[in-house]
């Protein structure tokens, strides 16, 4: 199955993203994408997209992952609601001592 997620690059202690499609199987720093779709800089603002080509990846079967969805989303390239990806809290489990 192929997905739409971020890969990440730059430098230790100052992310940026590759928004690109790679199949599932595939680990995220494998390196192999498929095709990029875009970037995103979390610290300098907007994610810059190939907005045809993401439509297209859509139309074709791809999936979102998580954030890309909710990035998607923020530009108003796809509708709908946003994903929450923060993990559950876990209940801390009391101990006897």
């Amino acid at each position: 199955m192929l997905r739409i997620r971020l890969q990440r690059v730059g430098r230790k202690h100052d992310p940026a993203f590759r928004i690109v499609v790679v199949d599932s199987r595939r680990g995220p720093k494998s390196g192999r994408a498929v095709e990029v779709l875009g970037s995103y800089n979390p610290r300098r603002g907007r994610p810059a997209f190939k907005i045809d080509r993401v439509k297209h990846w859509l139309s074709v079967g791809a999936q979102a992952s998580g954030t890309a969805h909710n990035l998607l989303i923020d530009s108003q390239i796809i509708t709908g609601a946003k994903i929450n990806v923060l993990p559950k809290r876990k209940p801390k489990e009391k101990t006897a001592i």
